[in-house]
């Protein structure tokens, strides 16, 4: 700490010279200071990489002046390995160009498949190439998100996007003479043919069959013919509300069945309820061995599916506290995820919305839900922006879970602090968890320099394989960004396989180190119009060893596994554990 300093007992200057020479010599010690601190200044969590490693996709919502709905959703994005080489690629949903009332649709640009080649040896970087007409995934349509499994249990990653239209399945056909893998197009003998607005989708398996099957969110009944005139805070023309079309669509879930996915939504007891869907997460949140579904509603109330077996639901949103906030308003759902924000062992919800309101957080006891929002120190950071895409990882892998959210606003609201083209731009945010449900705001996203945008969908997942989870989003009307993690720390990670050897999604994992166990859901449905990493990411803090491994498999089945070396991922298998007592 600088001595304070004090006037010489030999003074030949005047006081005002003796003044100003201290003056100077604080000067110098808080340049000093300023400089020391920048020197320690932390390294940024994230590193944009986009443009660098070969990733190059350009969002374009095909926005005319007529501010017409569907423009101000899109686009997602997944992650998954289509190759089977052991890295994420990315999958990318473009938007393009509305048909109008007519039908007529101008061309469109593709969707876009991104393979990663691995780490570039000069670059030190992963690094990707565009492959989308190589392999056959390059749809035109309208679209907003993805989805992906292995839907036919053949071994590879199946792709079903959404879209304002038909949706699309495409089938991984494997490699073929030449060793290229190829995906066909099958939608029209698939039975998931549908017309609607869809957003968000997820492949989950609702009998218990342990065959995938599907559920697809639909917001409302559009077509250009129902749009009007809408005006923002400013009096000027803008995107309007979705309460302004009145016409929310029901959900659509499809069971597979032996040689095509059959309409079980009038069956399943789904179109009872439904709202402006968004997004989804489904996880069996009552851990009775059966898959539930948590949609999230734009404006209208959230739905929490549960599941009675037999392909049967009932929606306990209401009932259980998380179908509005805790004033009891209905809120702007988007992105949405299952977690166990406060490890106790059970999954409490988490949800990003509109402007003014607040993302929120409610939290899991015993099967009934609380808003908590007030609790977690991010309801001030959030209630400025519009939350759409999100997931909680341990970014910085120090045992506790952080949370990304990527923003954009859905009206032109100017703010000030922004400086952007855009008028919906706005900075993401990424908030570090400070252990229990307590988290606080990171300057920048977590970059040295973050530059705002309109955000929409958000996949998370770790690209290169060094044990930290990587962030990719998707900017309306622009350039997608690719946010590599720079942490470095203890970790572990696992692959979930079922007892055919089939990738399972829905299974939670307990990690037990340091005399406390840590709880994670290996599910790559979450966030909004995304698909994710679908492993089980754990940071691991300042001790690398694990004290035993814990399963709780989606038949509700739990399972011991012996302690496995941290730094590494890690392949577990339903039935290769010893059963729990």
């Amino acid at each position: 700490m600088p001595q304070m300093l004090s006037p010489s007992k030999n003074n030949s200057k005047p006081p005002s010279s003796r003044r100003d020479t201290r003056y100077v010599h604080l000067s110098i010690l808080l340049l000093t200071s300023m400089v020391a601190v920048q020197d320690q200044a932390p390294a940024p969590w994230f590193t944009d990489i986009g443009e660098a490693a070969g990733f190059s996709f350009s969002h374009v919502s095909g926005a005319r002046g007529e501010y017409w709905f569907p423009e101000i959703m899109g686009g997602g994005v997944g992650l998954l390995d289509y190759d089977g080489d052991g890295l994420l690629d990315i999958y990318c949903v473009q938007s393009g160009y509305l048909p109008d009332a007519e039908g007529n649709q101008p061309d469109s640009p593709p969707n876009q498949l991104f393979r990663n080649l691995g780490i570039d040896q000069e670059t030190g970087l992963p690094h990707f190439e565009d492959v989308t007409e190589l392999v056959g995934v390059g749809d035109t349509k309208y679209g907003m998100g993805v989805a992906c499994g292995d839907y036919d249990r053949d071994g590879d990653m199946d792709l079903f996007v959404t879209n304002v239209g038909v949706n699309v399945l495409y089938r991984n056909e494997g490699p073929d003479k030449q060793g290229v893998v190829r995906f066909k197009d099958i939608t029209k003998n698939s039975g998931t043919e549908d017309v609607r607005w869809a957003t968000s989708a997820a492949f989950l398996d609702v009998d218990g069959d342990r065959d995938l099957d599907l559920y697809v969110v639909n917001n409302l009944l559009w077509h250009a013919s129902t749009e009007t005139a809408c005006f923002n805070y400013f009096s000027e023309r803008d995107y309007c509300s979705p309460n302004n079309y009145n016409a929310a669509s029901p959900d659509a879930l499809f069971i597979k069945g032996r040689t095509r996915f059959q309409d079980w939504t009038p069956t399943s007891g789904l179109d009872a309820a439904f709202g402006n869907g968004l997004g989804v997460a489904p996880a069996d949140y009552d851990q009775d061995g059966k898959v539930d579904i948590y949609v999230a509603n734009d404006a209208t109330p959230n739905n929490l599916w549960h599941n009675k077996g037999r392909g049967k639901y009932i929606d306990k949103g209401l009932l259980l506290g998380c179908a509005v906030n805790g004033n009891g308003t209905p809120e702007a759902g988007m992105g949405v995820q299952w977690v166990d924000v406060d490890q106790d062992g059970d999954l409490d919800l988490f949800m990003t919305h509109l402007r003014r309101e607040t993302n929120t957080f409610y939290m899991n006891r015993r099967g009934r839900f609380t808003d908590k929002t007030n609790a977690t120190g991010m309801n001030a950071t959030s209630l400025k922006y519009t939350g759409f895409g999100m997931g909680f990882h341990d970014y910085d892998l120090d045992g506790h879970l952080d949370l990304y959210v990527v923003n954009g606003a859905v009206q032109a609201w100017r703010q000030e602090e922004i400086f952007a083209e855009d008028p919906y731009a706005e900075p993401n945010h990424l908030f570090r968890g400070m252990g229990g449900i307590r988290f606080e705001t990171i300057a920048n996203g977590g970059e040295t320099e973050h530059t705002a945008g309109t955000s929409r969908g958000a996949a998370f997942g770790d690209l290169d394989n060094d044990g930290d989870v990587d962030v990719v989003y998707v900017d309306r009307d622009g350039r997608a960004k690719l946010l590599l993690n720079n942490a470095t720390g203890h970790w572990i990670g696992f692959r979930m396989l079922d007892k055919r050897g089939d990738e399972v999604p829905g299974a939670m994992i307990g990690v037990t180190h340091g005399g406390k166990t840590i709880w994670r859901l290996a599910d790559p449905a979450y966030s909004y119009l995304a698909s994710n990493d679908p492993r089980a990411h754990f940071g691991l803090g300042a001790s690398d060893e694990i004290e035993a491994i814990s399963v709780r498999w989606p038949s509700s089945k739990i399972e011991e596994f012996a302690p496995l070396a941290s730094g590494a991922y890690h392949v577990l298998r339903e039935g290769h554990g010893l059963d729990h007592k």
